[in-house]
């Protein structure tokens, strides 16, 4: 990762929830990249997330028109496309992605980029990652969901939610996990967030209040993300789906 010029952040006590496609569209959040002139563009266009160093890093990628080449990253990487268009293209395989499409791009893997105007990725970057296939995976749009785990019991407000799943993409060492879920409408007190989760609603809307009573409703085509150490309520009051991608330390 390339060397990070701080920006003036207001200091932020309490972990919580994050809008990033607010931070996406503020340039005046997170922390600017610094730029050489020999670094892929893909890896130096990016403004980051002001947390201290560790094991993920997040914020958005900002790319005008033109292509380029990334090298191996050590690193996994889930990208999700906030506004515009991008082709990668690995080993003569291309994937395009639109608005609302994503990927894992899995420790090791080198592609090349091309895009015919501006680009807005969001990503996740899990710097902890193990070596493993290096190949770039799609976050399927019609994946097969199959029963879930529900939320502990003594933290529901409101009977037993049927959840599902599909997992695209798991590291070598099981921290990092990209996918879909969907579940029926349920309420639960505050939790203590043990990981760090990116969502993408694809479907219905979720309210969060943090434990300092600051809640926010995301809706479908919002994304988000609930720091490491945040304790969060959830209520949702219809079916909700979305795309995850989430780092769990062992």
């Amino acid at each position: 990762m390339p060397n990070l010029q701080r920006a003036a952040a207001e200091p932020r006590s309490v972990r919580s929830f994050i809008d990033l496609r607010k931070f996406a569209s503020d340039k005046g959040q997170g922390i600017e990249v610094v730029n050489s002139a020999d670094e892929s563009r893909f890896l130096a266009s990016r403004r980051v997330l002001d947390w201290p160093q560790g094991a993920i890093s997040a914020g958005v990628i900002t790319l005008d028109a033109g292509c380029g080449v990334v090298p191996p990253q050590p690193v996994d990487e889930f990208i999700i496309v906030a506004r515009g268009e991008i082709t990668l293209t690995e080993s003569e395989r291309a994937l395009t992605l639109g608005p609302g499409d994503s990927a894992v791009l899995a420790h090791g893997a080198a592609f090349s980029w091309s895009a015919k105007g501006p680009v807005s990725i969001i990503f996740m970057r899990c710097h902890d990652s193990q070596s493993g296939e290096g190949k770039i995976i799609p976050i399927e749009h019609a994946p097969q969901l199959e029963p879930s785990g529900s939320p502990a019991a003594e933290l529901l407000l409101t009977p037993t939610p049927q959840c599902r799943n599909q997992t695209d993409y798991r590291s070598s060492d099981g921290t990092f996990t990209c996918g879909t879920w969907d579940s029926t409408p349920y309420h639960r007190v505050g939790m203590l967030y043990h990981h760090c989760e990116l969502m993408h609603l694809l479907e219905g809307s979720v309210t969060f209040v943090d434990e300092v009573g600051r809640n926010a409703t995301f809706s479908r085509g919002d994304i988000f993300l609930v720091e490491q150490g945040a304790r969060c309520s959830w209520e949702s009051l219809e079916h909700v789906a979305k795309v995850y991608a989430i780092y769990r330390p062992a």
